[in-house]
């Protein structure tokens, strides 16, 4: 799927002319309101949604642990990659369906921070959490399950402003 830019540099933000990784200074970077929303989604077998959607799997209720998990993991996306700012206060959405139509599971996470730096990572980790615990939550019944999807599909805030995703 190709991928339109987004407005803005077209450098690499976090490489060094010399080609090192260095953290970004934000420092100088306006305190603004700023919002990310991430989607994704997790395929699996007609029985194995069934007994999601049931709520009677052998570790709990699955989507409501999904959600749970994909706000604990936008919280600790500082900790896992390693450029990305620490980002207090932030706030998390983290919306969990079923879909029979795939069938699956889709995530969808909205992340808020007032702040110099945006949440488009935190967005993404938040969604992708959910996702894999899915996947944890439902492997017993379902081994073959695809996760596909992972994307930003908007963004505000900030030098750039207001982005949103093309369809497709």
């Amino acid at each position: 799927m190709p991928h339109e830019p987004g407005p803005g540099p077209t450098e690499l933000t976090h490489v060094t002319a010399s080609g090192e990784a260095h953290m970004v200074d934000v420092t100088d970077k306006a305190h603004t309101q700023r919002s990310a929303v991430a989607e994704g989604h997790i395929r699996m077998s007609a029985e194995a949604l069934e007994r999601v959607i049931r709520g009677d799997g052998r570790k709990g209720e699955v989507l409501g642990v999904a959600r749970l998990a994909g706000i604990m993991g936008g919280k600790r996306t500082a900790d896992l990659i390693p450029l990305c700012h620490a980002l207090p206060e932030t706030s998390f959405e983290v919306e969990v369906h079923p879909d029979t139509t795939l069938p699956g599971v889709r995530v969808r996470t909205t992340a808020r921070v007032a702040g110099r730096t945006g949440v488009e990572m935190e967005a993404l980790m938040a969604t992708g959490v959910a996702l894999l615990t899915i996947y944890d939550m439902v492997k017993a019944v379902d081994r073959g399950m695809e996760i596909g999807g992972v994307r930003l599909i908007e963004k505000t805030g900030g030098r750039s402003g207001h982005w949103t995703a093309t369809q497709g």
